[in-house]
């Protein structure tokens, strides 16, 4: 019969071809415990095969670049898939500091001190409470650890 040459046909080819090869799928893991708090350094990650997508519960961190210099929020264990939201950008305000604030438009520069009410991280909006007025404000904090109030 035609049918079983078609059959037999394919049985071949797929016979020939061996089974298909999983793609491997490689994703950063810690090579040590990892405490909240921590920084996370490059000597403390390597790579573990999962073999698929689909055998990862969570949405997990997919290169280094994306958790090397961030600070873990909960254990990292060794050998398992970092969550992407395990992992925060590094605060540069710390809750209860004293802050340098800045008000820069055009050529006016002003400058004071505040206490933050709040920890932020680069570009987060944070509050802080003038020292010598006891207003509450609020603005953007900067990498070296200032906030920027409004202006340009």
């Amino acid at each position: 019969m035609a049918s079983d040459k078609v059959f037999a046909l394919f049985a071949a080819v797929f016979a020939a071809a061996g089974p298909a090869a999983a793609e491997p799928y490689l994703l950063p893991t810690p090579n040590v415990t990892v405490y909240p708090g921590e920084v996370v350094k490059d000597e403390m990650l390597g790579e573990r095969d999962f073999g698929s997508p689909a055998l990862v519960r969570i949405k997990p961190a997919t290169s280094r670049a994306a958790l090397v210099g961030k600070i873990a929020r909960r254990t990292l264990l060794p050998g398992a898939a970092i969550p992407a939201n395990a992992v925060a950008e590094p605060k540069v305000v710390a809750n209860g500091a004293k802050v340098r604030v800045v008000y820069e438009q055009g050529g006016l520069s002003i400058a004071a001190y505040a206490l933050a009410l709040q920890d932020g991280g680069v570009g987060d909006v944070v509050s802080l409470r003038n020292i010598e007025t006891g207003l509450v404000i609020s603005g953007a904090a900067q990498a070296d650890g200032s906030v920027r109030i409004g202006g340009e």
